[in-house]
């Protein structure tokens, strides 16, 4: 079985052109529905698996406290596996081509206040090279709302000082062009002309934007832990990811005006839907624009 789930990897990654972090999430989540039928002797080869067993293993997560979205997503890979076997023909029928996703309800974005952003950022007083590397990180997530992948994977060029934007390329390898903002720009400054030479060491060739003290680009991972420490040092009462400061960098826009479309375009959105969902964080949003406009108000 999981020969064929290698297979089909490489048919998401290289005939349908999916992103390496997308590819990741296939295997993870297929490699533990694998792991649930060997371990329960479930079936041996996927020409033995059920719709019950598909049914059991997503009962056994919701069990353990896995959260619906993640049990549809992990749906979704297994049904995608499914249907490549079938098209290949090694299985007879698609047995999850009927099967509906678990309910996942409408999950708010999780944010910070203005105010908690700006101490996590000024928090990181930029009195070392790694303070100034880590305070330009936060800026620039904060500034232009980008994904965590899409930070790890800046290169110098992107950056656009004389247009004032910053290039990035997001899911499905589409490009997009963010404002950069003034604080942003004098920090991501700062940090390639001070602070990052050292990190490079003289090494020329090395184009990535953010790198560690090892010289390396960053991952993910290293972001991660980064934010999280600085999050602790400025005592931020609640848990900060990359993907908080991009639903602050949302949620903060709208509140003061911005147009949902135009917050669309800079985070990336493919589905305005998608955006919508910031217009139900701010709670007061709403109280606030009546007051504001309505005429009898």
């Amino acid at each position: 079985m999981r020969s064929q789930v290698a297979q089909f990897l490489d048919h998401i990654a290289y005939e349908r052109g999916l992103s390496v972090n997308t590819r990741a999430a296939y295997e993870n989540d297929l490699l533990a529905f694998v792991a649930f039928l060997e371990k329960r002797e479930l079936a041996d080869a996927f020409l033995k698996v059920t719709r019950e067993h598909v049914a059991a293993f997503l009962e056994e997560q919701r069990c353990n406290g896995m959260r619906a979205s993640t049990r549809a997503r992990r749906l979704i890979a297994i049904k995608a596996l499914f249907a490549f076997l079938s098209v290949e023909g090694l299985v007879p029928v698609n047995i999850t081509e009927v099967m509906d996703s678990p309910a996942k309800g409408r999950v708010l974005p999780r944010t910070l206040s203005e105010a908690d952003v700006v101490k996590l950022i000024c928090s990181v007083s930029g009195d070392s090279a790694y303070g100034v590397r880590d305070r330009c990180m936060l800026e620039l997530f904060y500034a232009c709302g980008l994904r965590v992948s899409e930070v790890v994977a800046l290169r110098m060029a992107d950056v656009r000082f004389e247009e004032g934007v910053v290039r990035c390329i997001g899911k499905g390898n589409k490009q997009r062009l963010i404002p950069l903002g003034d604080v942003a720009a004098h920090w991501t400054r700062t940090y390639i002309a001070s602070a990052r030479p050292r990190f490079a060491c003289g090494n020329i060739s090395e184009t990535c934007l953010f790198l560690t003290q090892r010289g390396k680009p960053f991952t993910r991972q290293g972001v991660f832990a980064m934010l999280s420490k600085r999050a602790q040092a400025a005592q931020i009462g609640r848990s900060v990811s990359p993907h908080v400061l991009r639903h602050c960098f949302a949620t903060h826009l709208l509140a003061h005006g911005a147009q949902i479309r135009a917050i669309q375009e800079m985070l990336g959105h493919a589905d305005i839907a998608t955006t919508q969902v910031y217009t139900h964080v701010d709670e007061g949003l709403v109280t606030r624009t009546h007051a504001r406009f309505h005429p009898r108000h």
